[in-house]
């Protein structure tokens, strides 16, 4: 199954997360598809926090991949900001 998830980068204690279309069964950090955006937990003041590919969530949700609990959360804030 392919899934929609996390993958760490970054520093010790500085984390830094790129958004990855996988298959599941491979390694947290290892093989992937394609990256679609990444996640900064500590941006601060003009920095990007969220950037998201949405065009490509939505293809890869189309032919059946699977979102992580945490990048659900990650889209859906997402799509409320790019709406407004």
């Amino acid at each position: 199954m392919v899934k929609i998830r996390l993958a760490r980068g970054g520093a010790k204690k500085r984390p830094f997360y790129h958004i990855i279309v996988a298959d599941s069964r491979s390694k947290r950090d290892g093989r992937r598809i394609e990256r679609i955006g990444f996640f900064n937990p500590l941006a601060k003041g003009q920095e990007e926090r969220l950037r998201l590919d949405l065009e490509r969530v939505d293809y890869w949700t189309g032919v059946g991949a699977q979102l992580s609990e945490r990048v659900q959360n990650l889209v859906s804030q997402a799509r409320s900001s790019a709406a407004a």
